[in-house]
């Protein structure tokens, strides 16, 4: 089951919302990693396994995991079975129900929706210079508004070790686009994860996800 850090982190990825500007451009991915004495690849062992018990042996899952496996393994680690592992490597991914966003474009006004985040509030104040839902204007005829939908999508990567228990590594990978395919958003995703892998400990690194192909 994602974990409760996932909803907590939505709103601060308005830092994202440049990215969101047509599909063309694809969109980024927030990569946050935190290591307590990693093992640095000897041939140890490892198993990938569901953090969701409802997603275990779903053929879905399995396909994810063999994309963890094989980063796993290219790392250097070589892949076990949960039984008998040196590292138990648990994965989780999601995709929430999207977030429709209003955008005006054309004129001279500046469009607030560079942030997928904002939120019109009703009877705000709408700074002179500034677009805002809601906010009606003659001169703006030249304008567009336009609406799309936005998805939050997140996958998580914990290692452990198997014999004793210990947490040695987690991961989270969030992105927000105009996208809820998790068979293009997961793969990607998970790209972004081991790019510079394991990384350094309590650090935040944004990573460029392609745009889909259509």
């Amino acid at each position: 089951m994602i974990k409760p850090r996932f909803l907590a982190a939505v709103g601060a990825l308005g830092i994202l919302g440049a990215g969101l500007t047509a599909c063309a451009t694809g969109f980024q991915a927030d990569v946050s990693r935190f290591q307590a004495q990693l093992p640095a690849p000897q041939g140890q062992t490892f198993a990938v396994v569901a953090d969701d018990p409802a997603l275990a042996g779903g053929i879905e899952f399995g396909q994810y995991a063999q994309l963890v496996s094989g980063e796993m393994a290219r790392l250097g680690y070589v892949p076990g079975t949960p039984a008998n592992a040196d590292l138990i490597v648990r994965f989780d991914y999601d995709v929430d129900n999207g977030r429709e966003r209003v955008r005006s474009t054309g004129g001279a006004f500046r469009d607030p929706f560079y942030n997928p985040w904002y939120r019109y509030r009703p009877g705000a104040f709408v700074p002179r210079g500034y677009w805002g839902y809601g906010y009606y204007d003659p001169w703006l005829s030249s304008s567009r508004i336009d609406s799309y939908t936005v998805y939050t999508s997140e996958i998580d990567l914990d290692i452990d070790d198997r014999r004793t228990g210990q947490r040695l590594f987690e991961g989270t990978a969030k992105a927000v686009s105009p996208s809820d395919n998790l068979q293009y958003l997961v793969p990607n995703l998970v790209d972004a994860m081991f790019t510079g892998f394991p990384g350094n400990s309590g650090e935040t690194v944004r990573i460029s996800i392609k745009p889909e192909e259509r």
